[in-house]
């Protein structure tokens, strides 16, 4: 649910800035390295936003993969022992 409703935040602010590009039809330049272009706003907002969460999810896929991991190789330790142990575990009181 979470994921869904991050999802639907992304969309609307894309939307958004499609919106105010629609909005402002001027022409933008662009300074590269070597070269230089000139480019609608609209064309420019879109580019640069979903290059920006591109590159975002990348990266939190990079961390979430190595969390996940992480856990898994945690939880198989923790399993080698409890199979190590002898007494079994007691509940809390």
């Amino acid at each position: 649910m979470k994921s869904f409703i991050i999802t639907v935040l992304v969309a609307l602010f894309f939307f958004l800035a499609l919106i105010f590009g629609a909005r402002n039809e001027q022409v933008v330049t662009i300074s590269y390295f070597i070269a230089q272009g000139e480019f609608r706003l609209p064309i420019v907002l879109a580019v640069v936003f979903l290059a920006g969460f591109l590159i975002s999810w990348i990266f939190a896929m990079y961390h979430i993969a190595k969390l996940k991991l992480a856990l898994r190789t945690l939880n198989k330790k923790i399993s080698s022992l409890r199979a190590k142990q002898t007494i079994p575990l007691q509940c809390r009181k």
